[in-house]
């Protein structure tokens, strides 16, 4: 009888993938409700600093032997992965933070959910990529899903403005997080992604810096409740080390393209939670803007030009 292979996997690569990748969407769409739960108990810059703070530490405390090894390509590399970092770690968490003050865990998530339409929309403005007839209606369907939201539902809202703060914060948040993935066409290929991470880490927290200072200097510096810390710990760990590793192996796994898919379930689970943790009503409104930014997600993604 044939003995069995210990280092073999008891399923096969693409279904450990996708347990992966949906736990990291999972964590990512408990980010949103872990920045509402925050709301009153730490502030958003202050958050922001002390969960890259506690990733930072645990990374180096995990990574020190990698960190060595590559220490002269990541030197050369450090300034570079730092302004990314503050980019799309720092800066985005701190505008996501500030947003679910003024408005709900839902449309947090669902906002999120227009992220691929903007990245689409920047790639065609900075790369030229050229979208097909299909690609263009599946962006206008993405970017009235979006508008939905920031209107609360009713379109008179945009006709007069009348966008919630926390609304227009969210599309603002949106925004810097896909330019910081259109950026990442230039991130550095050769580093291990533990020494990655910890550069973009420490970008992260050295921009977070400032902006907790200016919390300060205006009286708006919250300092953690046992609520709070419980949520920098959270975002630290979750949202952070863990998703950022699972995503990344399941690139390795099943490639690149079909991971990047996985990002359009973060408004679904981002959406439930908010209904089970917090309690908060899911209106018909919200429904078909989450069903709008699928839907144009499905056909950009269909009808896109092949690499």
């Amino acid at each position: 009888m044939r003995a069995s292979n210990p280092t073999s996997l008891p399923i096969s690569p693409a279904i450990a993938a996708y347990g992966m990748l949906t736990l990291t969407t999972l964590f990512w769409g408990a980010n949103a409700v872990a920045g509402r739960m925050a709301s009153g108990h730490v502030s958003p810059g202050m958050l922001t600093m002390l969960r890259w703070l506690v990733a930072l530490i645990v990374l180096l405390a995990i990574s020190g032997p990698r960190l060595r090894d590559d220490w002269p390509k990541l030197r050369r590399a450090l300034p570079h992965l730092m302004v990314l970092g503050s980019l799309g770690f720092a800066l985005f968490n701190i505008l996501l933070y500030s947003a679910l003050n003024f408005t709900t865990a839902i449309n947090a998530a669902i906002a999120q959910g227009g992220m691929p339409v903007a990245i689409f929309l920047l790639n065609f403005l900075i790369f030229r990529m050229r979208p097909g007839i299909l690609q263009i209606v599946g962006l206008i369907l993405g970017l009235c899903g979006v508008a939905m939201v920031a209107a609360q539902g009713d379109p008179a809202n945009l006709a007069t403005l009348q966008i919630n703060r926390g609304d227009a914060l969210l599309l603002l948040a949106v925004l810097v997080y896909a330019s910081y993935t259109v950026a990442l066409r230039s991130k550095p290929a050769a580093l291990h992604w533990q020494s990655t991470m910890t550069g973009m880490s420490a970008g992260a927290l050295i921009a977070a810096i400032p902006y907790a200072f200016w919390e300060a200097a205006n009286g708006d510096l919250l300092m953690p409740d046992a609520t709070g810390w419980g949520v920098v710990l959270f975002a630290a760990i979750f949202p952070s080390i863990f998703s950022q590793s699972l995503y990344i192996r399941g690139n390795e796994l099943i490639g690149g393209n079909r991971a990047g898919l996985f990002i359009n379930l973060v408004p679904i689970w981002g959406t439930l939670l908010a209904v089970i943790v917090l309690g908060e009503t899911f209106e018909l409104w919200q429904a078909l803007s989450l069903g709008l930014i699928f839907s144009g997600i499905a056909l950009a993604e269909r009808f896109k030009p092949k690499t």
